[in-house]
């Protein structure tokens, strides 16, 4: 006979708990025991009870678990359970973190993470491979729009399997900031009624609100060509701007600008000329919004670094060269004051279409979803990378389904005030998926590609590739305690099958772009992994948590313009920028939308500080608190230097970066 002592974890989430009885059996080598405890378990507690078992179970190898209910089935969320056996046997964990409802049994294998293995008699292997199966009848892929990565096969969040929804605090904030975030437009655009809408300083009608520190500075200095040209190395879209290695074919210089030539050259020499360059956008049909055509543009910036770091705008190109208008005209800072400023505020807008949907979307969103559904397809809870990629998963599968069938419908913010929404949208992401690479995923290639590397005011660059540094340590660290060898890697069956899901599947066929359709080495698989957890944190971090701070002053970012662009120069009134910048209702909606997805959320999990305990066993502890270790040096390193800057670069400080796409 041998005592037991079992402690049984319930998540601490509005409605973790439940009324329903648990019935508990221990499995071990030897044999199998029915727990005689049956425990009604309590929201955000540890319980714990100790029971004797009559015969030698050996070490344990899983538990089992039933909720027994009569009238109502009160899901239960669990997360883990320890047992301790008698004598020298070592204390055994048996994550769950999940919901468990229903009369089936659950059975939760001990929590050490284990290779496949070859043996038909392996408990472990039985359990991995029904579990896959299981796992590939609820995670099937759709597709959303053809050309476009897969999704969830899912029509609302209703069908979301229940670990992939939203607990309840998140779920009832989410839906309380919708509804008054749409009572505040209201109060806008009733309060405009009567007053007028023909100057830029009738944005100050609607500028209210919770704002940021940076959020009034956009506001007082959006025209000032110096905040132009920051934007493009640490504002909500730092992923468009490279160093020139030549005089961009699409840039037509028309007789008479010899000066601007030279400049040019001359800049370009000296290794200081950057250029943004919105090609993509270019013959994309514009939204048509209330029956009211928008417009869209596909700009070239060409601008100068200065010693100090400042980056500064020199010529700006709104559309590029076609069969009937070969020379398109060029806007320069000499240019009249509205005229240059109308520019500016076109490449903004254009700016505002790439960030969203190429970068955002495409980059983050879309690409977190496959390595989501790619997860739970192909690994099963033992495998190692399963362990270590799951926690940056969490509600990636929701706020995705939320925003296809609720910002993308046609009633959505996307078709109601954005000139790529409405359809336009997926032109868009079709595009930017047929030049996604693997590289440009990710952030120390990508970076030097765009000759971004070493440039002291590049904040985002320098940041980002920090972050990648320590979260490539982190993942190697883990892959090594399982992968003895680069045999190993190649002989998983299971790890294989998931890169392939990924690349071939969830990314269709998106070999041809770089993307891995199996690892041949430890050093493969770790970049690889490295990208994926830099994707579904710091990156999104970068692009979406900027929003609110740059895009509320809605004349900084133009959700859409509702005039074509100029031809001219001498014409350009504020007639003409008013006429071209959104309506009150369209801007409303571009602050709602900001404010809702820019802001902290409130069960916010930071990078690396999730409370889920997966790994089973010192060594991979010890490497995630070397993991948090790490970015607590690195967040001190940004909170000093952001002391020195007139605009402090928060969006990578490690506790501002959530754990995985949740908004």
């Amino acid at each position: 006979m041998g005592r037991y002592r079992i402690q049984v974890a319930t998540g601490a989430w509005l409605f973790s708990g439940s009324f329903n009885r648990v019935q508990l059996w221990l499995v071990g080598e030897l044999g199998e025991a029915e727990l005689e405890l049956q425990l009604r378990p309590v929201r955000g507690q540890v319980e714990e009870f100790e029971q004797d078992v009559p015969q030698d179970l050996g070490p344990l190898q899983f538990m089992k678990l039933r909720k027994h209910h009569s009238l109502v089935d009160d899901a239960w969320f669990c997360d883990r359970i320890t047992v301790q056996g008698p004598g020298d046997l070592e204390e055994a964990t048996f994550p769950c973190y999940r919901w468990v409802q229903g009369k089936g049994v659950l059975t939760l294998p001990e929590g050490t993470a284990r290779l496949a293995g070859n043996s038909i008699l392996d408990k472990f292997q039985k359990h991995r491979e029904k579990e896959l199966k299981e796992r590939q009848l609820i995670y099937c892929w759709d597709t959303w729009h053809e050309g476009l990565p897969l999704t969830m096969a899912v029509d609302s969040v209703k069908d979301l399997p229940p670990d992939m929804k939203f607990h309840g605090e998140k779920k009832l904030d989410y839906e309380w900031r919708v509804k008054t975030g749409a009572l505040e437009m209201v109060l806008k655009r009733i309060y405009t009624l009567l007053n007028s809408w023909d100057s830029l300083e009738d944005f100050d009608q609607i500028f209210w609100g919770p704002k940021s520190t940076l959020c009034e500075k956009v506001h007082q200095h959006w025209k000032d060509d110096e905040l132009f040209g920051y934007q493009f190395l640490n504002g909500a879209n730092p992923m468009l701007l490279r160093r020139s290695t030549s005089l961009p074919s699409r840039l037509v210089l028309p007789s008479g600008m010899e000066e601007l030539r030279g400049q040019l050259e001359k800049e370009l020499q000296n290794g200081s000329l950057f250029e943004a360059d919105f090609i993509l956008l270019d013959g994309i049909p514009a939204n048509v919004i209330q029956g009211e055509k928008q417009y869209l543009a596909a700009p070239l910036v060409m601008l100068k670094m200065e010693p100090s770091g400042k980056l500064l705008p020199m010529v700006i190109q709104i559309q590029p060269p076609n069969a009937s208008y070969p020379t398109p005209p060029l806007f320069l800072p000499s240019d009249p004051p509205l005229a240059w400023l109308l520019a500016k505020i076109w490449v903004r807008s254009s700016d505002l279409q790439l960030h969203q949907f190429q970068y955002h979307v495409l980059n983050t969103h879309l690409l977190a979803e496959v390595i989501a559904v790619a997860t739970m397809r192909c690994l099963p809870g033992l495998h190692p990378v399963f362990k270590l990629l799951f926690p940056h998963t969490r509600y990636t599968m929701e706020v995705n389904t939320r925003a296809r069938t609720e910002l993308n419908s046609d009633s959505g913010i996307f078709s109601q005030a954005v000139s790529t929404g409405g359809g336009p949208h997926v032109q868009l992401l079709r595009r930017a998926m047929a030049k996604l690479t693997y590289r440009s995923l990710c952030a120390p290639e990508d970076l030097a590609d765009r000759g971004l590397l070493g440039i002291p005011s590049a904040l985002y660059a320098h940041d980002a590739l920090r972050l990648w540094e320590i979260t490539a340590r982190y993942v190697e660290g883990i892959i090594h305690l399982f992968y003895h060898g680069d045999d190993v890697v190649r002989g998983d069956p299971e790890l294989q099958a998931w890169c392939r899901e990924i690349t071939e599947v969830g990314l269709c066929q998106a070999q041809n772009r770089g993307f891995p359709v199996s690892f041949q080495c430890q050093a493969q698989l770790c970049h690889f992994l490295t990208m994926c957890i830099f994707r579904c944190t710091a990156q999104h971090a970068a692009v979406n948590f900027s929003q609110h701070d740059w895009m509320f002053w809605v004349p900084n970012a133009p959700c859409t313009m509702r005039m074509p662009p100029p031809t001219t120069k001498e014409d350009v009134t504020m007639a003409t920028l008013m006429g071209s910048l959104p309506d009150v209702r369209q801007s409303c909606l571009q602050m709602l939308f900001v404010r809702q997805v820019g802001r902290q959320q409130p069960d916010m999990v930071p990078l690396g500080y999730h409370t889920e305990e997966y790994f089973s066993g010192p060594e991979p502890k010890a490497i995630l608190r070397q993991f948090q270790a790490d970015l607590d040096n690195l967040e001190r390193e940004i909170v000093a230097r952001n002391e020195q800057l007139d605009i402090p670069y928060e969006y990578l400080k490690p506790s501002c970066i959530e754990n995985s796409v949740t908004i």
